[in-house]
């Protein structure tokens, strides 16, 4: 029998078992999915995004589905943080797997007073900040299609937690390279993208938009060369470590991030499909590594051949 190659990775400091992490907003408190998936087995947890207060997200129809890959406008709905940690956080103790809290706001004090208040919880490992949210001080322009304006909330929740930040890009610029090296020098310990890109469907019947928010975000496999593109470009541009999302279904799509430069994936609509897409990523990924005689995952990670 061939050695069970090192699957293990380090993200700005945080040790996780293996390089496949659940993304934010598709895996809800994780609770949904205890009796489908083994916990302890991922690399990481990353709970649905959690603003200050209570959110019920937008009004319905805020789902739906197009050509390889979903259009969602649920509007960040949220127990809010004290809830969360009352309700949701007793149960995710009960596992060995780190747990990630992604937070929005929509202003600056917002996310640097979540970010004080999670500073205290023992629990959890590492904030990542959703800078895809507007800044209704600004006129509603989201902080992270600005360089200077992710600058200062990075830097601003980086000045109220001692905790590791992962800052999640979106994808909604120019170029997203400006922005990801305007967090890294604010703070950030590590680099997650891309968030979903802003898109809209129509019934042509009626001549009205599927969602009742008109525009909504597109994630899974429609946006994964749009994703593959970014990662390439962010992982050649920071030193921190730069986390890899967008339609990623199958090991060889995992595979496809590492090799561009992620240190580890984050798997999101893929869970609506296949519950059990996680850990038949995980496995994909030692399983390829045994076939190549690769020893350690960390082995493949930057080796795109130009």
């Amino acid at each position: 029998m061939k050695k069970r190659p090192d699957i293990s990775v380090d993200i700005g400091g945080i040790e996780l078992k293996n390089p496949v992490m659940t993304a934010s907003g598709t895996f809800g408190y994780a609770k949904e999915f205890e009796d489908l998936v083994d916990l302890n087995r991922l690399g990481a947890i990353i709970v649905k995004g959690l603003s200050l207060e209570p959110s019920k997200g937008n009004k319905p129809p805020r789902i739906i589905e197009t050509p390889c890959g979903l259009l969602n406008a649920i509007g960040l709905e949220n127990t809010g943080i004290k809830a969360f940690v009352k309700d949701k956080l007793p149960f995710l103790k009960n596992f060995s797997t780190p747990i990630f809290l992604n937070i929005y706001g929509k202003s600056i004090e917002e996310y640097a007073e979540l970010a004080a208040y999670i500073d205290d919880i023992e629990e959890i490992s590492c904030i990542e900040v959703n800078i895809s949210c507007p800044n209704v001080k600004e006129g509603g322009i989201a902080f992270g299609v600005d360089p200077e304006s992710a600058h200062s909330l990075v830097s601003a929740v980086r000045n109220r937690t001692s905790k590791p930040l992962m800052v999640k890009l979106t994808p909604n610029v120019t170029d997203i390279r400006d922005i990801a090296r305007k967090v890294e020098d604010a703070g950030a310990d590590s680099i997650s993208l891309i968030n979903t890109i802003t898109g809209m469907a129509i019934d042509a019947e009626t001549r009205r938009p599927k969602l009742a928010n008109i525009t909504g975000g597109l994630s899974g496999p429609a946006i994964k060369p749009i994703a593959l593109r970014m990662v390439w470009q962010v992982a050649q541009s920071v030193k921190v470590p730069v986390i890899g999302i967008g339609g990623i279904v199958t090991p060889e799509d995992a595979l496809e991030f590492l090799i561009v430069g992620a240190v580890a994936v984050q798997v999101g609509t893929a869970n609506f499909i296949n519950t059990h897409a996680t850990i038949d990523i995980i496995e994909g990924i030692e399983t390829f590594l045994v076939e190549k005689e690769i020893s350690k995952v960390t082995d493949i990670i930057g080796t795109l051949k130009i």
